[in-house]
């Protein structure tokens, strides 16, 4: 048997939720690519089973009162998750979480919120990285809760569901 696999992402607040959303929808009608919510992994494809995770995810949102982060620049790549994004800055509360539920992979930690997943030409992207840049940089996300998510790189996007919501602080 398979096992399930799970991410834990953490979520913006409502108002945040709502105009990330809308920029994730606006480039995924521009470039017809997958449509999913706005969030940031803290980890990502594991196949542990949800009552740690979700133990997991009440003990860190307990020691870490909601936050606030600028975006620091919107950047894209060829990763296909990491294809356009928000990127933000290890701040103390993100590498908090990040050491209470993924301290693998800390060091290698690059906190974003993607907002375009799929393959999608440099040249596009550059432009458009502009005009939302614009937009976005600078501007403060908060962030108020942890989630497991049924989610995964081999999971078909349309598939993803929140298991499982723990509150910060």
């Amino acid at each position: 048997m398979t096992p399930l696999i799970h991410s834990i992402w953490l979520l913006p607040k409502t108002d945040d939720e709502t105009l990330l959303t809308e920029v994730v929808t606006e480039l995924s009608r521009r470039f017809d690519t997958p449509l999913f919510a706005p969030h940031l992994t803290v980890k990502g494809d594991t196949d542990l089973p949800i009552a740690t995770l979700e133990a997991a995810i009440a003990e860190a949102a307990g020691a870490v009162a909601s936050f606030a982060e600028e975006i620091a620049a919107i950047e894209t790549s060829e990763a296909y998750f990491r294809s356009f994004y928000a990127r933000f800055a290890v701040s103390a509360p993100l590498a908090q979480l990040k050491q209470r539920l993924d301290v693998q992979a800390a060091e290698a930690f690059i906190p974003h919120v993607s907002l375009l997943y799929g393959p999608v030409a440099p040249e596009l992207k550059a432009a458009v990285a502009d005009e939302v840049g614009r937009r976005l940089k600078g501007r403060a996300i908060s962030f108020d809760r942890l989630c497991v998510v049924r989610s995964g790189q081999d999971i078909p996007i349309a598939d993803w569901r929140v298991i499982a919501t723990a509150r910060l602080g």
